[in-house]
């Protein structure tokens, strides 16, 4: 034995990969249920290839969530996911005080790691030190590795511009971004943008309908809900991407774009959680899919959509 030491992968290492951005099951009365809730964390973060759980996502509807929920969801998580499964918490409030709560209490909860979220209020107007300081006070409240989320850019202000994104990067306590830019100009030129300020930042390619796109331009995983559905087919993905093998990843693609637009694109807009709700339970994984209101349970035609692009995935 040359008793050597092997240093642990880093935060950073470990977020390298497919990880799956998971739902929050509710009861017919809109508690969460979390027995269904721990059975949903332990399926999805035990499929091969996945590395990690993106929990209080947008997915978990990280919106209408109390504190104590959103808490309880992280120590679930940290309880019935795989030991060495990278738990990464999303922190979502309006007012950078209370995100800067959240944050430590997450933290504390047992995530390895948070991704802040732009508040939804940014969408109509912001002064750029209003995002550097609502970062800040997340940063001074917790002691972890911390992750950036770049908004679709059909979100309006949200959406950080380069000279925006080149201060939040420059902060050392930010070693990862979720690319969410859903549109691969954007994508692509934020990447290019963050790989010449910081060559070992991490960059998720997050558009859950062009994976294949961002894999090609570049790209070092995904936090994605496409995999708490069709956790095998998105690690497939990424695994044929990895190997240079394109044509193998563009017939994965295939039969999962008609799945991501019926999830993401169709109109109207916002209906991606009761969307990927529903999927689940087609597919005999989830008993309720109720979604807390504002959020209507989905229609018919909707129903008939998803079950169609399941099908074509190869699912149920």
């Amino acid at each position: 034995m040359s008793g050597e030491m092997t240093t642990p992968p880093s935060f950073a290492d470990r977020l390298r990969g497919i990880h799956a951005a998971t739902i929050v099951p509710m009861t017919p009365d809109f508690a969460v249920d979390e027995a269904c809730l721990a059975a949903h964390l332990a399926s999805v973060a035990s499929v091969p290839g996945i590395k990690g759980l993106l929990v209080n996502g947008h997915a978990g509807e990280n919106f209408v969530l109390s504190l104590a929920e959103k808490r309880r969801v992280v120590e679930l998580a940290r309880e019935h996911a795989p030991k060495d499964c990278l738990i990464v918490s999303g922190v979502n409030h309006e007012s950078s005080l209370e995100a800067a709560r959240e944050a430590a209490a997450l933290e504390q909860a047992g995530a390895d790691g948070l991704l802040v979220f732009p508040p939804n209020s940014w969408a109509l107007a912001h002064a750029d030190d209003c995002v550097i300081e609502h970062h800040r006070r997340v940063r001074d409240a917790t002691t972890g590795p911390l992750m950036l989320y770049a908004a679709p850019v059909g979100a309006g202000a949200m959406a950080y511009a380069p000279s925006l994104l080149e201060r939040l990067v420059a902060d050392r306590r930010f070693v990862a971004i979720k690319e969410g830019s859903w549109e691969v100009a954007a994508y692509e030129q934020n990447l290019r943008l963050i790989r010449t300020l910081r060559s070992e930042f991490v960059v998720l390619g997050s558009g859950d309908e062009h994976l294949l796109t961002s894999y090609l331009v570049g790209s070092d995983g995904s936090q994605v809900s496409l995999a708490c559905v069709v956790p095998e087919l998105v690690v497939e993905l990424w695994n044929a991407a990895e190997a240079g093998d394109w044509k193998l990843a563009r017939a994965i693609h295939d039969r999962l774009y008609p799945l991501a637009a019926a999830i993401y694109r169709d109109a109207p807009g916002g209906r991606a959680t009761a969307r990927l709700k529903a999927c689940l339970k087609l597919l005999g994984r989830l008993s309720c899919d109720a979604a807390r209101p504002p959020q209507p349970p989905v229609t018919s035609n909707e129903l008939h959509a998803l079950d169609l692009a399941l099908r074509k995935a190869g699912q149920g």
